[in-house]
């Protein structure tokens, strides 16, 4: 039996071996700790990932790819008169190909290096803290990797051998210069505002865009800079005397006679998860939409020149995106007797994929990027078509 206070490796219950009896009558060899600290890990990963709830996410038990079907519509006889044969697949457009999206060819990973592992084994909240943090750094690269990928889908073009009918994607681009001020703290509250209620008008003309070509209209979603949320829950909010705040009426307040929209401004909505819903979309805020030039987020593919798009904000409907995560995760510890320390790796796979760019949106600044084809060139290099059966 461990002794009370015995911290050696060879008698801590989670690494070292346990002798017991087992139903085989043989000794075992339990070391727990990897396995417990993977499902903390997993789970603070799951707590705070924000987009691949979002998505058309799957978990694979294993393999390397996962195909999803896409399918055309059946012909129609307006008339189908007496004796008249018809004839089953000619000229049918209900023919059906797979999207196959694989996963990524390197896993993301993890890793630190502690001098007293011990501590993090039998010490919760020092063990809790850092499974935080290692499922926080996974689940911040995956989301920006998503959000690239919903970049990715706004801009892609319906691809050439798709069997479905022909859509016009150009109308789901929403460009104006005063999206400029969406979300910058040096705009004045008129910019601002001006900026959030075009967010909100570009909403209403996606919705329009899904029901105009049947596309499903649940799970619709707006992702906003954090600034530029507060700015749109605070619409209506008188910001001078002259405002008139004896009448005002503000729209995200809970107040019934602007439509009880948002919540009573007593409660925060502070968290990174609140939402704010309007016309049945979520509209989220993000700390992880990408500004800066191609940054290292994985693959080339996700690397994009968001600078140069200057996109605002992403809206789509979940079916746009894959999402594709090999199940579990592998976790990795090596005591490094020279250097006195343990390295620990806890790593994962994933993949993502277009499914359906007519289901995706952008909102950017730069009024000359009023198309996906303009766009795309503005996104860079890696921007190289992947919608291809």
């Amino acid at each position: 039996m461990t002794a009370v206070g015995d911290l050696g490796h060879a008698n801590l219950g989670y690494r070292g071996d346990e002798t017991g009896a087992t139903p085989g009558g043989a000794t075992a060899l339990n070391k727990l700790w990897l396995p417990v600290w993977s499902g903390e890990v997993i789970h603070a990963y799951d707590e705070v990932n924000q987009f691949e709830g979002l998505t058309t996410h799957k978990t694979i038990p294993s393999g390397r790819k996962m195909e999803f079907p896409i399918t055309g519509t059946v012909n129609l006889k307006t008339a189908w008169a007496a004796g008249e044969e018809l004839v089953g697949q000619e000229g049918s457009s209900a023919t059906s190909t797979t999207f196959a999206v694989e996963l990524d060819a390197r896993p993301m990973a993890a890793h630190f290096e502690l001098d007293n592992v011990d501590l993090m084994i039998t010490q919760w909240e020092y063990r809790a803290e850092l499974a935080r943090q290692a499922g926080l750094t996974l689940a911040n690269a995956r989301d920006k990797q998503l959000y690239a990928y919903l970049v990715r889908a706004s801009v892609e073009a319906q691809r050439t051998n798709d069997p479905r009918p022909s859509m016009s994607l150009d109308n789901t681009c929403y460009a104006d210069s005063k999206y400029t001020h969406l979300g910058s703290t040096s705009a004045t509250a008129s910019q601002r505002t001006d900026a959030a209620l075009g967010v909100l008008q570009c909403i209403e003309d996606f919705v329009v865009h899904l029901q105009s070509n049947n596309i499903d209209t649940n799970n619709v979603y707006c992702c906003v800079s954090v600034q530029a949320f507060q700015d749109i829950r605070a619409l209506g909010v008188a910001r001078v005397v002259a405002d008139n705040p004896g009448e005002m009426q503000p729209m995200f307040g809970g107040v019934a006679a602007a439509g009880g929209l948002g919540a009573a401004y007593t409660q925060g909505l502070n968290n990174l998860g609140d939402t704010l819903t309007y016309m049945g979309v979520t509209i989220m805020k993000s700390n992880h939409m990408l500004t800066t030039d191609a940054p290292s987020i994985g693959e080339s593919r996700y690397s994009l020149d968001f600078a140069a798009s200057e996109i605002k904000s992403v809206i789509w409907q979940a079916g746009a995106v894959a999402s594709l995560r090999l199940q579990g995760l592998k976790v990795d510890t090596v005591d490094d007797i020279r250097r006195n320390t343990t390295f620990t790796v806890a790593s994962m796979m994933g993949g993502t994929g277009v499914l359906a760019p007519e289901r995706a949106a952008f909102i950017t600044a730069n009024a000359s990027h009023n198309t996906r084809a303009l766009m795309d060139t503005a996104l860079g290099s890696n921007m190289v078509s992947e919608y291809t059966a």
